[in-house]
Formats: C-alpha cells, structure tokens, sequence
C-alpha cells in the first residue's frame, strides 16, 4: 500500500509511479497531462523546439547510404531504375524525386553531399520545423531534375539522354534557403554565399556535372527560403502552405510544357 499522494490530485501513488516536483511528488498521469498543456516552445520561424536527434535529417542520409549500398549490390540496376533520364521520366516521373537518392560509385560524390546535409539539415530542420524541411528537401530534388530539363535542349541534344544523380540539386536547396533564413534572424549569411559560389562554379568549369540541376535545386531553395523565413507570424502556416503549393505545381507545370514542346518537335521531325 502506498502512504504517499499526488500533490495535484490526491491520488496515492506507488514508488515507481511517483515522479519529483517542485513540492512533494506528482503521479505520471498529472505529469503527463501537465506536459500536454504546456505551451509549445517554437523557433523565431515558428519551427517547433523538439529535443533529440534532427529525425528527417538523420533519415534522408540513411535512404542515401542505403541506396548508394544497393547500387553496388545490383550492379547498377539499382541506379537505372532511379536515375533521372529525361526521355525516360516522361513516362516514369518518379525519376525526378528519385534521383537525388543515388550517387555515382565514387565515394568523394556521397560524402560532399552527405556532409553538405549534415552542416546544413539540422539547423533548418530545427528552425523550419520537420514539415516545411520535408518539402524543401523534396521539391528542391524535383527541382534540380527539373532544372536539368529545362536546360537540356530538347530531344535533338545529348543531354537529353544523359543520366543525371545525386543530392546536389536538393542540397543546393538547402543553401538557398538557409542563406534567406540566417539573413531573416541576423545571422551573419557570408560563408554560405561562398559556398554557393564555389560549389557552383564547380560544376561549371568541370564536366560530368550537372549544373543545371544545381541551379534548380538553388532557385527551388530561394522561393521556398524566401516564403518560410519572411511570412508575417500571423499567417505563416498560410504563407507556407501556399508558397509549397505554387512552387510544386509550378514545377509540374514547366515540366510538363517542356515535354509537350519536345512531342511537338519529335512529331515536325517525323
């Protein structure tokens, strides 16, 4: 039997139901409810204050790593089933999304952007919240795929039928927006200017890289950076829910106009 009560209710409670508190103990239960009605602590982006490990940051990296492995255990079916091609994701638009999960088979390609992830995934996921991380990550992928499209040239250019992967599309999203977010909290923004310049540079002056998808992805972070970091408090869930919309159907929109360009080409042409 226990002689000791719950200072908020009354309730006797056993020793491994007692829980500390400023004067005597509480039980679980008023803990518990005394947990759910405290007020949520947010980031000055309204990002919800969460402890523990960045979760979505952690599993976009694990997906990676993983599908890197089974590009190598598949002997390249793996990659061909998820690399973007841009005659093929006409018919498989997966591929526009997909694409950012693999890597090319050296480890120097995974690692660059698994690091550039890493520097950069917590602190926009903590200060974004999960959800506006989640479209972010994603829709810059779609729109480093789609940046590539646009740039391609049509069906008449190689590149058309070239196939193109990576994160770097998705992690040049990341540098857009947390540029936009560190100058929206008074953070100094210069280091992340540099190394959009560099990084980009990169895949201008070396071939083999796609810096198309770069820009995509850059143009994609920038909008949505833009949208998140300066919608006013009061209509910031609307701002950002609405900013993701257009900037998703956007994305569709030139895709799909390109496709139905490059038909209308194949279809003079034969």
């Amino acid at each position: 039997m226990s002689y000791v009560r719950c200072q908020r209710c009354g309730r006797p409670a056993c020793p491994e139901c007692q829980r500390p508190a400023a004067v005597g103990v509480q039980c679980v239960d008023c803990v518990r409810d005394a947990a759910r009605q405290a007020p949520t602590q947010r980031t000055a982006l309204g990002g919800k204050v969460r402890g523990g490990p960045p979760v979505v940051t952690f599993t976009i990296i694990g997906l990676c790593v993983v599908s890197w492995i089974l590009q190598f255990v598949t002997d390249g079916t793996w990659t061909a089933l998820l690399a973007f091609r841009a005659d093929f994701a006409e018919i498989e638009p997966y591929r526009f999304l997909s694409s950012a999960f693999i890597h090319s088979t050296s480890p120097v390609h995974i690692l660059f952007n698994m690091y550039a992830l890493w520097v950069t995934g917590p602190f926009l996921e903590q200060m974004l919240g999960r959800w506006r991380f989640v479209a972010l990550y994603m829709l810059a992928a779609v729109g480093g795929s789609v940046g590539y499209l646009l740039l391609a040239g049509g069906p008449a250019e190689q590149a058309w039928y070239v196939w193109v992967f990576g994160a770097s599309g998705a992690v040049f999203g990341l540098f857009g927006a947390i540029l936009l977010v560190l100058r929206r909290t008074g953070r100094n923004a210069m280091q992340i200017v540099v190394l959009i310049g560099i990084n980009f540079a990169i895949g201008l002056f070396f071939t083999g890289i796609a810096w198309q998808a770069h820009l995509g992805g850059l143009v994609v972070g920038l909008v949505l950076g833009a949208a998140y970091a300066y919608a006013p408090k009061e209509r910031r869930t609307l701002v950002s829910m609405g900013a993701t919309a257009v900037v998703a159907v956007a994305l569709v929109a030139a895709a799909w106009l390109t496709y139905a360009s490059a038909d209308q080409f194949g279809h003079l042409v034969g």
